[in-house]
């Protein structure tokens, strides 16, 4: 059965997203604190953060002219408080905001700065030699740093006068978010107004956001994560959002472990949750004043898990994405944690959700399919790929491409990426159960699993492992460990040695460059 929504006005009369969720917040409660920047110590109130706004869309139209409509504005820079102000502004100035990944080298920004053609391009310092080399490529393209100076964003935005919202469609992208490119293509996700309320809607009910929230993020603002969860929700609700412009496990459990700033709220990958308990600064007690301790983008180890749990940190395993947000959600409950190991949770409440197989049709409790969405934080699609976005979607449903299956509490489970699966002598094999009982191995810190083609199974699995640092695992004292825990046809055919598995930003793993490594490897082999 699928779950269901109800209580939402329709697309046709809901105005609501229109309103500018800092110009609200600036009206009724001006002097609270909107933002605290770690790096700079910089912070504003609501009111200051509104005129920072305001002058930054009085910059945008000095720049790139009174009327924007739709003209893309990309930024290459780390969190900032600018980023938040950037943002906004395109939003209330009618441009639409494009945050890059700028773990990206200009050969993979290049096609992406194609896609979605920006007329002015914002950067730090630090990536100066990328964009020197995009700039070159796209003449038409201002380029702006946002290094001291007069010429710099601050500066500019700071000389600029306020300019006030234009009116705006609800359905109107207001965010690009390129995809983190597990298939190797990223594609620019279309984030309307629309579906930014509603993710932020979303997310502050899973997430028990409210104005006496005090949330840090160290996550990318190019994700929508940091983005949308973190800092519009926290923004919307009239929390206070703190900014580090990045992760590094002793800042940030100093950050946690502030009394005086008195952070409620924290969001991490699981690579991120890892690196901290492993760090020589962490203390259970850093923790101890958190609401929460959300972790999303990839799986979750028991062990991890456990390890929290003593301590006394519920690690709240949730499930989304850029094409719709927060999509399901562990209750901020240690017993929920505690009695559903593996779950992402229950639905968010304004999302319909099924699951479904390959017939089209629902499965039955417990069964496997695919989980299919729908509801007014789902995206309508992808920038400049009109067949891509039809083929994503059937009969108003969303295919995330994603296999789970629902339990008898409501509780979901995320099996695998339907891409992922692989058939080994006529059995589905979900890498992801053979990734987590891999993972329960002592030696090991981090594996993925990758099927491949066998010419007698048609298929079989390849594990690539990264052992502990000073651990002395074996090949064969991890195909044991498999031996004891999966059925045969399960178990990876080849277990490989490596440094590190390559992943996305949010933490998911890029399974395309280790079918290609393996590809790489067998021509080598037969060269």
């Amino acid at each position: 059965m699928a779950h269901s929504f109800s209580g939402v006005a329709s697309q046709a009369d809901c105005g609501l997203v229109t309103d500018d969720p800092i110009l609200y917040r600036a009206r009724v409660a001006p002097d609270r604190q909107a933002l605290f920047e770690i790096a700079t110590g910089q912070q504003f109130t609501y009111a200051e953060l509104d005129a920072r706004i305001a002058r930054c869309g009085g910059f945008l139209n000095g720049v790139l002219g009174a009327k924007l409509d739709g003209t893309r504005v990309a930024m290459l820079a780390r969190n900032s408080m600018d980023s938040i102000v950037l943002a906004f502004a395109c939003q209330r100035a009618g441009a639409i905001y494009v945050p890059l990944n700028w773990r990206l080298n200009a050969a993979e920004l290049r096609p992406i700065l194609a896609d979605c053609t920006p007329a002015l391009l914002i950067h730090d310092e630090e990536f100066s030699a990328v964009v020197a080399s995009l700039a070159d490529a796209d003449a038409a393209m201002t380029v702006i740093s946002t290094a001291d100076g007069p010429a710099g964003l601050a500066a500019r935005i700071e000389a600029s006068l306020p300019a006030g919202p234009v009116p705006a469609d609800a359905d109107g992208t207001c965010v690009l978010l390129y995809t983190s490119g597990t298939t190797g293509q990223p594609k620019g996700v279309v984030i309307t107004r629309r579906n930014a309320f509603f993710a932020g809607v979303n997310f502050s009910f899973v997430g028990e956001i409210g104005p006496q929230t005090v949330a840090l993020c160290d996550l990318p603002f190019f994700h929508t994560i940091g983005l949308i969860a973190v800092a519009r929700t926290t923004l919307m609700l009239g929390g206070t959002l703190v900014i580090s412009d990045r992760f590094t496990p002793a800042r940030t459990l100093a950050a946690l472990a502030d009394r005086k700033r008195a952070i409620t709220h924290y969001f991490a990958v699981p690579q991120i949750a890892l690196a901290l308990r492993g760090d020589a600064a962490y203390s259970a007690s850093a923790l101890s004043g958190l609401h929460a301790l959300f972790v999303g983008g990839a799986p979750l180890t028991q062990a991890l898990i456990e390890s929290y749990l003593e301590d006394g940190v519920a690690l709240v395993n949730g499930y989304g994405m850029s094409e719709a947000g927060t999509v399901l959600h562990v209750p901020i409950d240690r017993r929920a944690v505690q009695d559903n190991p593996g779950s992402v949770g229950l639905p968010a409440p304004l999302l319909d959700i099924r699951i479904v197989g390959e017939d089209a049709h629902e499965v039955d409790q417990g069964e496997i399919g695919e989980l299919w969405l729908r509801g007014p934080a789902v995206s309508p699609g992808y920038w400049n790929k009109p067949l891509e976005s039809a083929a994503a979607f059937t009969d108003g449903w969303y295919r995330t491409g994603d296999l789970g299956r629902r339990e008898a509490n409501g509780f979901y489970r995320i099996v695998d990426r339907l891409k992922d699966m692989y058939i080994s002598g006529g059995e589905n094999v979900y890498p992801a159960e053979v990734e987590a009982a891999l993972a329960s191995h002592p030696d090991i810190l981090d594996v993925a699993v990758v099927g491949i083609p066998d010419t007698r199974w048609g298929e079989c699995g390849v594990a690539y492992v990264v052992l502990r640092p000073g651990a002395a695992g074996t090949g064969e004292a991890i195909a044991g460990h498999c031996a004891e825990r999966l059925a045969a046809f399960k178990r990876p055919a080849r277990i490989l040695f490596v440094e590190t598995i390559p992943r996305t930003a949010s933490g998911k793993v890029q399974k395309h460059v280790l079918r290609q490594l393996h590809s790489d490897e067998t021509l080598q082999r037969q060269a």
